[in-house]
């Protein structure tokens, strides 16, 4: 164990590497793998992504995260590249420890920082003044109007229910009266179930580090989120009315719709044909690999792409940040994500194919115009971009951009 001292004077070390189409930087102490950046797109010489801590990120989860970004950017039609960021650590711990982390990865990663290459947010295990605390310790400036929004947990659930409603009606299943597993009561899954409880959806089961609970009657979901603030992840030991069971055998009940809002690769080949759920929504990203969608598609379970249904926290952060306000976002999001999730439904239907086939070929296509617009910039978007780094630094009322921005965003998602 490293002495105070030492941790103090700990240094971390970033090695690049070009993998397929993707840059990855490892950032290493005594050689051995502490975190990870991987920038999977540029636009406008810029990536954005969340930075997360975690004990046990790897690699492969990081560009995996990356590549979903990009798509998500792709399917908003939002001019951003995509990347993610992970530091090895226990989010739980001091913030003395945690910080330390941070100021460490940062400064390997200082140059991207300080020219906006990458352009970190919150994610899980980070909150915003962790994210400033690392950009203030390699002097990056942070703009007046960044790095306020609180919200992203409860935009990101806001797309998993609009993506739920429109998949149960899509299989002629009422929302209201369904039964909901959430994997993972966090930031998401805990907004989500305040969401489909307000629905009248039964949440009969949820789960965190700790184990998981189920009891078919239904959870009390307000006591279950009062219990979660207090306590956070013990809260499935301390609620009495509920059965105890491991947390992957809550992926198995014989539920209407089953919510993966934890980690990647929760569903896999090894526990896909045990699958009851008619619908799965996701609000984690990737929770299901490519190899568990094929076989959840031949059982009939409808499989929606995790990167439409978590793509609130992108959405709504951006909107936020345009001063648009939290009811108005909420309107928005079940409008015109509702509408967009329809279509993709039914197109892919049509078709025959799984809805992810579809999203990736709209995701992609729209990102590529997005990068050549960016590209090749109008008089109109570079005076754009202008009043974009003077609203940055509070020079242009909040209001003014609000009544603005929702044509834009609406043009995004055309």
């Amino acid at each position: 164990m490293r002495s105070e001292d030492q941790k103090s004077k700990m240094a971390m070390e970033g090695v690049w590497e070009k993998r397929r189409s993707q840059l990855v930087c490892t950032v290493a102490v005594d050689s051995a793998a502490v975190g990870y950046l991987v920038i999977d797109s540029v636009v406008g010489g810029r990536s954005c992504g969340g930075l997360r801590m975690l004990p046990d990120i790897d690699e492969g989860e990081m560009r995996a995260l990356a590549r979903s970004m990009t798509l998500k950017y792709g399917f908003l039609g939002l001019p951003q590249g995509g990347a993610k960021a992970g530091v090895r650590g226990d989010p739980e711990s001091s913030q003395g420890e945690r910080w330390l982390r941070l100021k460490a990865f940062g400064s390997a990663i200082a140059p991207l920082l300080r020219s906006r290459a990458y352009i970190p947010g919150t994610d899980m295990g980070t909150n915003n003044a962790d994210i400033r605390y690392m950009l203030g310790s390699v002097a990056v400036p942070v703009r007046r109007r960044e790095l306020r929004d609180t919200d992203s947990g409860y935009y990101t659930a806001l797309t998993v229910k609009a993506g739920a409603k429109r998949a149960a009606k899509h299989i002629g299943m009422p929302l209201s009266g369904c039964r909901v597993a959430i994997e993972g009561f966090g930031r998401v899954g805990s907004a989500l179930a305040g969401l489909l409880a307000e629905a009248n959806a039964r949440v009969v089961a949820i789960s965190t580090l700790k184990g998981a609970i189920f009891n078919s009657k239904g959870l009390d979901v307000t006591r279950l989120t009062d219990l979660a603030a207090k306590k956070g992840s013990r809260v499935v030991e301390l609620y009495p009315e509920a059965e105890r069971m491991d947390r992957a055998a809550l992926l198995e009940l014989p539920v209407d719709l089953l919510c993966p809002c934890a980690r990647h690769n929760s569903l896999h080949t090894d526990n896909a044909a045990r699958v009851k759920a008619r619908i799965i929504c996701p609000g984690a990203n990737n929770p299901v690999t490519p190899e568990a969608e094929h076989m959840l598609f031949k059982q009939g379970v409808l499989c929606m792409p995790d990167f439409v249904t978590n793509c609130g926290g992108v959405l709504g952060g951006t909107m936020a940040f345009a001063s648009v306000s939290k009811t108005r976002i909420a309107a928005f999001i079940e409008r015109h994500i509702g509408a967009r999730v329809e279509w993709l439904l039914n197109e892919a239907a049509r078709q025959g194919v799984l809805p992810r086939e579809i999203a990736i070929r709209i995701a992609q296509r729209r990102f590529e115009q997005v990068r050549r617009d960016a590209e090749h910039p109008t008089a109109l978007a570079r005076l754009f971009n202008f009043a974009l780094e003077l609203y940055r630094r509070g020079c242009i009322p909040g209001p003014l951009v609000a009544s603005l921005s929702l044509p834009y965003f609406e043009r995004s998602l055309a």
